[in-house]
């Protein structure tokens, strides 16, 4: 008989965000901006606004590092479905810069050991800083859970609120977007798939 040995998947390595912006050089173009919209930015009201929007950019695109795994030993549990739902978190669509909230449901199956529960919110914040599109930040939970937990056995799902479709556009304000990524045996096995599904859309509630 051949043994096997599966080795875990490692962290997948998000795409880093540009760490610190030049927060002047930023303001200025605000003010630029703000010229080019019939705006005084030097009119009470505004003549801060430039260096305040240079420090949020500054802020979103300057996440925390990544964090790190936290286990705890848990030999009784064996194929435990585990679910981590109501993380709401904000990240900017690439294609409008316009804001989109996201809510995230992270499902995985635990084996011997229990990871730390506030690890999932910090990877799904960690992940939001930059701009992209829900779909991709949708796989890019999965797969760096994924290697957090040392399985491939995660599935996610976001359901999103995207303002470009909300306040421009078609402007549709109870429109929602679902994406799911799923691994491991939530792919392969449709009973756990659903069941996972069936507990993360109890946290999606009316629109």
């Amino acid at each position: 008989m051949t043994s096997t040995t599966v080795t875990p998947p490692t962290p997948a390595v998000p795409r880093q965000p540009r760490t610190g912006i030049d927060t002047d050089r930023v303001a200025g173009l605000i003010s630029q901006l703000l010229v080019e919209l019939g705006e005084d930015p030097q009119r009470e009201g505004l003549a801060e606004t430039p260096k305040r929007v240079a420090a949020w950019w500054n802020d979103f695109l300057s996440p925390s590092s990544a964090p790190t795994a936290t286990r705890f030993t848990e030999s009784q549990l064996a194929g435990q479905l585990v679910v981590v739902s109501g993380m709401s978190i904000w990240s900017l669509c690439e294609h409008h810069m316009i804001p989109m909230n996201l809510q995230v449901a992270v499902g995985y199956l635990a084996e011997g050991e229990v990871v730390g529960l506030s690890k999932f919110g910090r990877v799904a914040r960690h992940l939001a800083g930059r701009l992209q599109v829900q779909e991709r930040y949708t796989r890019d939970v999965a797969e760096h859970l994924a290697g957090v937990i040392g399985t491939e056995d995660v599935a996610v799902t976001v359901r999103g609120v995207h303002l470009c479709m909300s306040m421009r556009g078609v402007r549709m304000e109870d429109a929602r977007t679902t994406t799911v990524h799923k691994d491991g045996r939530f792919r392969t096995d449709p009973v756990l798939s659903q069941e996972f599904l069936t507990i993360a859309a109890g946290q999606w509630g009316a629109p």
